[in-house]
């Protein structure tokens, strides 16, 4: 649009840009992922025992 500038924080000298954050390691990845899957793991169970009941709560009811 007209008129609108952005402005851009400047660097000074002797300002560093933040060095990121270490990568994880293998090992902590393998235990993040094993996390993510016995969650995915538990919803998949209870959604096979109340799937029914799931999808009902989603269902809109008149003028939802």
């Amino acid at each position: 649009m007209a008129g609108q500038e952005q402005i851009r924080a400047q660097r000074r000298d002797g300002d560093e840009a933040p060095t990121p954050p270490p990568a994880p390691t293998g090992e902590r990845v393998a235990a993040v992922n094993a996390d993510i899957d016995s969650v995915l793991d538990e919803i998949d169970s209870v959604l096979e025992s109340d799937a029914e009941e799931f999808v009902r709560g989603f269902v809109q009811k008149g003028g939802q």
